[in-house]
């Protein structure tokens, strides 16, 4: 084993470096990931263009995380459940592991997490904080769920986004048998609520995306889509009005807003849903003020649900629709790029290369590169 471990760290918007930093030491209650596999999430491609958090400290990205265990201390084997070798779904979250929230069950809402994958500065040592890296400190507070061993990395890797419609849709939207689901937004979190919401029995799944993304209009209709809406170029249809013609006139029961930065989703979504209906939201908006007519939600009844994250059973669930092989979900991955290019993954799932349409991207240290 190396005594350096390479990292790709974000220095500022649209600045990526490859440094090195020592393997670090690890005791008792603590491990050390050697990473297979890292998503990139479209709140990564956002990062990196700088219009979320893009002032931050230098930081590793990276908080879709796969690999296997190096090094794991007697207690931290004992708490997690694992082995060397065993291969780990790692969750983005450092709860506390000690305050009420945490204790009861709710340590999404923890108020003493400081510390996040993806997203802390590398001067906390020991500075492996993100997924963009050989390796990955494993934090006592850490969170592991175990995955089979023999899926291609590029398969088993998708627990993060499918445990995003898993939650979204199932948990948070409540979608039931029969219900009619709109989906704004055909990233691989929308086609992975599209699964979600067909395993619940959706009766019909209607999925909006733009012009550019008609290869994956046409994956989220392969996976259970009835009708799929292009909302911008010559043949934009207005999202409101196809919704009412296409449930004659009944809407939604349950709608999914997961379309990042854009504001219009956002009056599409309380106007799609049915009186008494749900709508979620996921699709971070750079803190932007965007107009809501409250009045919409007040005379509908509707219940307006803010979606953070994914939780343990939103992974636990999807990691057993992975490993059921049911969905072909390889159709959804669309590269894999080495550390040394990892810009231009990030670039490729944001739609900036000649790669048209990809869905699912992923960086992993042992690709070759592709310069």
């Amino acid at each position: 084993m190396t005594e350096t471990a390479r990292a790709v760290v974000q220095t500022a918007a649209r600045t990526l470096e490859m440094q090195e930093f020592p393997i670090p030491s690890t005791g008792a209650d603590d491990g050390l990931l050697r990473v297979e596999a890292c998503g990139i999430c479209g709140s990564d491609v956002e990062t990196y263009r700088g219009a979320l958090g893009g002032d931050r400290p230098p930081f590793v990205p990276g908080h879709e995380i796969l690999g296997r265990i190096e090094k794991i201390g007697d207690a931290a084997a004992a708490r997690w459940g694992v082995r060397p070798g065993d291969r780990v779904a790692v969750e983005i979250l450092l709860p506390c592991r000690a305050c009420q929230h945490c204790l009861t069950g709710g340590y999404m809402s923890c108020p003493n997490k400081r510390t996040s994958y993806g997203v802390t500065p590398v001067d906390v040592a020991p500075h492996l904080w993100g997924g963009y890296a050989d390796y990955l400190y494993l934090h006592p507070n850490a969170i592991l769920h175990k995955v089979r061993g023999d899926l291609p990395a590029d398969l088993a890797v998708m627990f993060n986004p499918l445990g995003a419609g898993v939650r979204w849709a199932l948990h948070l939207g409540q979608v039931r048998l029969g219900d009619t689901v709109v989906v704004l937004g055909s990233g691989q979190r929308g086609i992975s609520a599209v699964i979600a919401a067909r395993t619940a029995g959706a009766s019909k799944i209607i999925v909006t995306g733009l012009e550019q993304d008609a290869e994956k209009l046409a994956l989220a209709r392969e996976f259970g889509a009835d009708h799929t809406l292009v909302v911008d170029g010559a043949d934009a249809v207005d999202v409101v009005s196809a919704v009412h013609d296409l449930t004659g006139g009944r809407l939604a029961d349950v709608v999914l807003e997961l379309t990042p930065m854009a504001h219009q989703p956002i009056t599409d979504a309380l106007g799609i849903a049915r009186h008494g209906g749900r709508v979620v939201l996921a699709g971070l908006k750079g803190r932007a003020a965007i107009p809501v007519v409250t009045d919409e939600i007040i005379g509908k009844g509707l219940t307006v649900v803010g979606a953070y994250s994914v939780d343990a059973r939103g992974y636990v669930e999807a990691i057993r629709i992975i490993e059921s092989e049911q969905f072909p979900l390889q159709k959804l991955h669309s590269a894999t790029f080495g550390l040394e290019d990892a810009e231009q993954a990030i670039r490729t799932l944001a739609g900036e290369t000649d790669v048209a349409g990809a869905t699912h991207v992923t960086i992993s240290p042992t690709a070759p590169g592709r310069n």
